[in-house]
C-alpha cells in the first residue's frame, strides 16, 4: 500500500464496502457521540467520515486529536446506515472505521478556523493565508481560477495563437501607473523595471514577424489599491495580431471570452449580442465607460425641459458655458419614500441632493409630483415624461453641472437605482464594446493639450486626423465592458513612426523626448512595420466575476493587504546593509 494513501477523500463509495484502506488529510471537525469519535477527514478532494471507538488499537491516539491536525488512517469502509446516510458529499454512504494512524503534522491552537462560514479580519485572514486557503470557498475560488487559465490557453492555441514569454526585467516605461524599479548591482545608480505590461514587446514581436502572439502575463504596477485591482500585480490573457483591424481583434476575442463565461458561469446567461458603444455615448447614457447592461437604465440630456425655467438652480446653471442637466429615469420608482432615499444616496456622494419628479395617480388622471414639478409647471414636466417614456408609479432624477463634474455620480445614482428597483438582471453577464476614445484632452486650468487615453493608438484617419482639431481625435482603441467591470483594453498601435511623432508633438512631447522614452519601439517601427493590434484580458477580475466574489483578494492565491504589504512573508523588508553597499544605495531615513 502507498505510505501516505490509496485513495483520496471523494473517492470511496459503496463499492468499496469491504476494502481495507488508507486516507491522509486534515481534521475537518471532531464529534464525540457517547464514546464513539467522529472526523471528518478532508483533503484537496472532498471529505470521508472516519470513525473510532475503545474497540479500536488507536483509540486513545485518536482522542488527542484536534482540528486541522495532519493525520493519516488506515481502516476498514463501511456503509453506513440508511438513515445516516449524507447525500451532500459524493463519500456520503460510507465511513471508515479506523485501525491504525498516524499524526503527519500537528497543529497549535488555530488563529482562524477553517470549518464553518466564521468571519475574520482580514489581516487575519492574510496573515495565516496557507489556512484561510484551506477553507472550502476559497478552495473553489483556486480551482476555478486554474481552471479558467486552463481555458484560456487552450481557447488561444484552438484559434492558432503560440505562446511567447517576455522578459520581467526591462527598462522603465510609463504607461499610466507607478513602476517597480530595480536597482543594478553592475551598473551602480542606474535602475531595472518590473513590466506594467508585455505592451512594447509584444509590439516588437509582431515587428519580428510572428503573426499571432499570446501570453499569461504578469504585470506589475505600483498603485492604490482597489476592490477590484491589487495593489502591485496582476495576470492578464495578452495577445497581438498582424494584418488586423479592430474588428479582426473583436472577432477573434469575443469567441475566448464567451466561451469561457459559458463553461464557468455556473448557468448563468451569457449574452452573445456585444454591442459597439462610443464612449461620448456610454459617459451619456451611464456615467461610466464600463456600464453594467444588466441594468436597462439610460440617462439623457434633459436640458431644454430647464432652460428659462422657474428652476431657478438649473435655469442659471445652463447660462453658463458647457453645461447640462441630466435625467436618469426610474420606471417603478414613483414614491416619496424611495425619492427621499436617492436624495440622501446623492447627500452621501458630497452632493447637496438630487431633484426628483414623480408621477402618481390621482383617480382622475396623472399628477407629476415633487419640488421639481411645482418650480417648472406641468407642460415642461409633460414634456419631460414623454421624452423619457415614463408613466405612472414611475419617477426621474436630475444632475446638472460640466458633464465631467457630475458623471461619475450619475453613473453610481443609475446603478443604486437599478439596484433598489430590482431593474437589474444578476442572473446574466452583460458585454459591450466601448469604442472611438478620444486621443485627447484639454486641461481646464492650464488649456494644455494632453493625451487622454493610450498614446499609441492609432488614430482614426492618420495624420489628416492629426491636422484638425485634438479634441475631435479618435483612437482605434476599445475596452470591453461586462457588469460594470472592464475586462479588456486594447487598440489598434501606432506603427507609422512619422503619425506617432506628430501624435505626441501635439501633447507637447518632442522628438527627442519620444525617442529617449520609447526608443527601442520607435526603432523598430522604421524598419518596416506591420500594422498591428490586440488586447488584454484581466484573469484575476474574469475569475472575481465568474466566482460572483466582490474582492479581487478573493480570488488571488497569496494577496497583498490595502497597504501592499504581505503580511504573511512581512514584505516590503528592510534590506540588509551588506544588500544596500552591494547596490550602491543607502537608506535616507524619513523625519
Amino acid at each position: 500500500m502507498h505510505t501516505y494513501r490509496s485513495h483520496n477523500c471523494v473517492q470511496l463509495n459503496k463499492t468499496n464496502v469491504g476494502d481495507t484502506v488508507r486516507l491522509s488529510g486534515w481534521v475537518h471537525r471532531v464529534r464525540d457521540h457517547g464514546g464513539i469519535l467522529f472526523i471528518d477527514l478532508r483533503d484537496h478532494y472532498g471529505i470521508t467520515q472516519v470513525l473510532c471507538d475503545p474497540d479500536s488499537p488507536v483509540f486513545a491516539q485518536m482522542e488527542k486529536v484536534r482540528s486541522e491536525w495532519c493525520i493519516r488512517i488506515d481502516g476498514n469502509v463501511m456503509a453506513r446506515d440508511e438513515g445516516l446516510v449524507n447525500d451532500k458529499i459524493p463519500t456520503g454512504e460510507v465511513e471508515v472505521f479506523i485501525r491504525d494512524m498516524e499524526v503527519l503534522g500537528a497543529a497549535e491552537e488555530l488563529p482562524l478556523m477553517v470549518f464553518g462560514d466564521q468571519e475574520y479580519p482580514e489581516e487575519t485572514r492574510l496573515k495565516y493565508r496557507y489556512l484561510d486557503l484551506r477553507r472550502e470557498k476559497l478552495q473553489t475560488n483556486m480551482k476555478l481560477r486554474s481552471d479558467v487559465v486552463a481555458h484560456l490557453r487552450r481557447s488561444m492555441w484552438d484559434a492558432d495563437f503560440r505562446e511567447y514569454q517576455t522578459p520581467i526585467i526591462t527598462s522603465s516605461s510609463p504607461e499610466g501607473a507607478r513602476d517597480f524599479l530595480i536597482p543594478s548591482r553592475l551598473h551602480p545608480g542606474r535602475f531595472y523595471a518590473l513590466p506594467q505590461a508585455p505592451q512594447q514587446f509584444k509590439q516588437l514581436i509582431m515587428v519580428s514577424g510572428f503573426d499571432k502572439y499570446f501570453q499569461i502575463a504578469p504585470c506589475f504596477r505600483d498603485e492604490d489599491p482597489r476592490a477590484d485591482r491589487s495593489p502591485t500585480d496582476f495576470y492578464q490573457l495578452d495577445l497581438e495580431m498582424s494584418f488586423v483591424n479592430q474588428q479582426d481583434v473583436f472577432d477573434t476575442i469575443q469567441p475566448v471570452m464567451q466561451g469561457c463565461f459559458e463553461a464557468f458561469g455556473g448557468g448563468r446567461k451569457v449574452d452573445t449580442d456585444w454591442q459597439q458603444i462610443s464612449y461620448r455615448d456610454a459617459a451619456l447614457w451611464y456615467g461610466t465607460d464600463k456600464p453594467d447592461l444588466r441594468n436597462p437604465i439610460k440617462m439623457q440630456i434633459v436640458s431644454d425641459h430647464f432652460a428659462g425655467s422657474g428652476f431657478k438652480i438649473f435655469a442659471s446653471l445652463l447660462e453658463q458655458e458647457g453645461t447640462q442637466i441630466r435625467a436618469i429615469p426610474a420606471p417603478g420608482g414613483g414614491a416619496r419614500k424611495f425619492c427621499d432615499r436617492m436624495n440622501a444616496f446623492a447627500q452621501k456622494e458630497g452632493l447637496p441632493g438630487m431633484g426628483y419628479i414623480f408621477w402618481r395617480d390621482l383617480g382622475e388622471g396623472m399628477e407629476a409630483a415633487g419640488p421639481l414639478a411645482k418650480n417648472i409647471g406641468p407642460e415642461r414636466t409633460e414634456a419631460i415624461r414623454q421624452q423619457l417614456n415614463l408613466g405612472v408609479g414611475d419617477a426621474a432624477f436630475f444632475l446638472g453641472g460640466k458633464p465631467k463634474a457630475f458623471e461619475s455620480v450619475a453613473g453610481r445614482a443609475r446603478t443604486e437605482i437599478g439596484n433598489q428597483l430590482k431593474l437589474t438582471d444578476l442572473d446574466r453577464f452583460a458585454f459591450c464594446w466601448i469604442v472611438d476614445f478620444p486621443i485627447y484632452e484639454r486641461d481646464e486650468e492650464t488649456g494644455k493639450i494632453d493625451f487622454e487615453h493610450n498614446p499609441f493608438s492609432m488614430p482614426q484617419g492618420g495624420m489628416d486626423a492629426l491636422n484638425g482639431d485634438p479634441l475631435d481625435v479618435l483612437g482605434y482603441q476599445y475596452d470591453l465592458a461586462c457588469n460594470g467591470y472592464e475586462l479588456v483594453s486594447g487598440a489598434i498601435r501606432n506603427h507609422r513612426p512619422e503619425i506617432m511623432f506628430k501624435a505626441f508633438e501635439i501633447a507637447g512631447y518632442g522628438k527627442d523626448e519620444v525617442e529617449k522614452r520609447f526608443g527601442g519601439m520607435v526603432n523598430a517601427f522604421k524598419f518596416g512595420a506591420p500594422p498591428h493590434g490586440g488586447c488584454a484580458a484581466g484573469i484575476d477580475r474574469m475569475v472575481m466575476l465568474l466566482a460572483d466574489e466582490a474582492n479581487i483578494r478573493e480570488v488571488i492565491m497569496f494577496p497583498m493587504n490595502q497597504r501592499a504589504e504581505d503580511l504573511m512573508m512581512g514584505a516590503p523588508n528592510e534590506p540588509m546593509n551588506e544588500q544596500l553597499r552591494e547596490l550602491h544605495l543607502r537608506v535616507i531615513p524619513q523625519d
